[in-house]
């Protein structure tokens, strides 16, 4: 297969150096159903060129891969996408995309050992994509948010979606365009601000599994 990743670049792109002072990396990962966006919502948020473990979608993989809802598309992500984003001179958040075909789930509990949080991004249009990833961070005892990448597709309300999802009430639920960057960030911010909330209060501060 051809690859498609983000060494392939052009001159005006350029990389933002990591200052010296920054010491506390935190790590976020990006979840969910096959072709939800994840690796756009990588790309465009990282400051950096991010890293992209694409390959070309071939017909051969249809036999393999559920594309229905998004035979539009070309590539996949087969390890992970990675990007980082600077938040002040000490702390640095490092992105994980995960891969979104079940036969690359077994990559997923390593990705989530040693992570802050996740984020779930849901394609409404393939809803029943998320239940696995959602159930996995469950296992984990990673807190989480679900994100609705909006595809143009039928609108559904939130509780319509908290429902198909049998989603927890204290969990964020956000609607977001992966494709633009304030989008993506209004979602990271929700997750942290959803951590810290975790944290402030004992009873409900997350007790991971260690794997």
């Amino acid at each position: 297969m051809d690859s498609a990743t983000s060494e392939t670049h052009t001159a005006s792109e350029t990389r933002t150096p990591l200052g010296a002072s920054a010491d506390n990396g935190l790590k976020i990962v990006v979840v969910g159903g096959f072709g939800a966006g994840k690796t756009t919502m990588v790309r465009s948020v990282s400051e950096i060129r991010p890293l992209n473990t694409e390959e070309t979608m071939t017909q051969a993989g249809e036999a393999v891969d559920d594309v229905t809802g998004v035979r539009g598309k070309t590539a996949t992500t087969v390890a992970f996408d990675f990007g980082r984003i600077t938040l002040d001179a000490h702390n640095v958040l490092y992105l994980f995309g995960a891969p979104g075909q079940e036969r690359f789930w077994f990559l997923w509990d390593r990705l989530f050992s040693g992570t802050l949080g996740a984020v779930v991004l849901v394609d409404t249009r393939r809803i029943d994509d998320s239940w696995y990833a959602i159930d996995r961070l469950e296992k984990h005892g990673t807190p989480f948010i679900v994100a609705c990448n909006d595809f143009g597709g039928p609108a559904f309300s939130p509780q319509q979606i908290r429902e198909a999802l049998d989603l927890d009430p204290h969990v964020p639920l956000v609607s977001c365009d992966a494709r633009s960057r304030e989008s993506s960030k209004l979602v990271l911010i929700t997750l942290v601000e959803h951590i810290r909330a975790l944290y402030a209060d004992p009873a409900r501060a997350p007790r991971q599994e260690l794997v």
